[in-house]
């Protein structure tokens, strides 16, 4: 056999149609990478001012943003990345199993394409579109309706009621956690009903047979076996919301200030690059703002990298 692999493999490079396919396929796979090599080298070069004035752990862990005395620190970006991001998968997750369940297990046949295809499309829409949304019809909404409604349910509750302290506007963590979600949803709903589909019919009927419910069917057989499936759609859906720009911008409030409830405003990575990245008016401001950006692309590669690795290991 292994004899037979490797005539196969000299055969196809005998014939120069192959050769040319085979050199355009090898080409169009390996600029993938050289793309990404290329991007992190001018990331790292860039950012290299900003790294030697204060530091690779000195930068990270500074809360200090003072484009006037030229001190930087991006603890406070970062750190409002990871809450509306965190925040985001915390509404997106249970959201996405709901719809991703329903579409394969419940929902009638006829309707199951149309529920398919509106969840694809929700993935579609472009994120200015809900960021425009988000500022001029749910953040009303949420500052004059929700957010006080969940202040009054949450304020006595210890150390829970911390959370929901504050005046809320609308324009705050909050909000733009909602809009991330709304636009991760797609994503997590999509591979998750993908890997459910995956799940062999027989484990299912076997299950029924002996007298299981439906939701005993799914809790028992459909999410254990389909586990690591998910959990690649969840972090690939990490890594969107990580990287989202405009719709987070309308929303968020973008002070370098800690988030210390969910109704406070705050900045994030990509909401400090747009809006400051044009004011960058000397070196070291503009090192660190690319600086930003490399932490950003360092923190993406590595949740798409678990992914991957997810994906394969529930592969195997």
């Amino acid at each position: 056999m292994v004899r037979i692999n490797q005539d196969l493999l000299f055969t196809r490079y005998k014939n120069k149609g192959d050769q040319l396919f085979s050199v355009a396929s090898f080409v169009a796979s390996i600029s993938i990478l050289l793309v990404l090599l290329g991007v992190w080298i001018v990331l790292l070069y860039e950012s290299g001012l900003a790294i030697k004035t204060f530091g690779f752990f000195r930068f990270i862990f500074s809360s200090e943003w003072n484009p006037g005395n030229e001190q930087f620190g991006a603890l406070i970006p970062l750190t409002g990345t990871i809450i509306t991001t965190l925040l985001a998968l915390a509404i997106a997750v249970p959201v996405s199993f709901g719809i991703a369940i329903f579409i394969v297990e419940i929902c009638p046949a006829p309707l199951k394409t149309g529920f398919g295809v509106a969840v694809e499309l929700l993935a579609t829409i472009p994120s200015i579109i809900f960021g425009m949304w988000g500022f001029y019809r749910l953040a009303p909404i949420m500052g004059g309706v929700i957010e006080p409604a969940l202040q009054d349910m949450f304020i006595d509750v210890p150390l829970v009621g911390k959370l929901f302290t504050g005046t809320p506007l609308g324009i705050d963590v909050l909000t733009a956690s909602v809009i991330l979600s709304i636009m991760i949803i797609p994503f997590i709903a999509s591979i998750t009903r993908e890997t459910i589909q995956l799940v062999p019919e027989v484990l299912k009927e076997s299950a029924y047979s002996i007298g299981a419910t439906k939701w005993e069917v799914i809790k028992d057989i459909v999410i254990p076996y389909s586990k690591q499936g998910i959990y690649g759609g969840i972090i690939i859906a990490l890594g969107r919301a990580l990287g989202e720009t405009m719709a987070v911008a309308f929303v968020l409030g973008a002070k370098h200030k800690f988030a210390t409830s969910f109704f406070d405003a705050t900045s994030t990575i990509t909401v400090t690059l747009v809006n400051e990245f044009t004011q960058a008016n000397s070196d070291i401001y503009y090192s660190s703002l690319v600086y930003l950006a490399l932490i950003l692309f360092t923190l993406n590669f590595i949740a798409l990298s678990v992914a991957r690795l997810l994906v394969l290991k529930g592969r195997q």
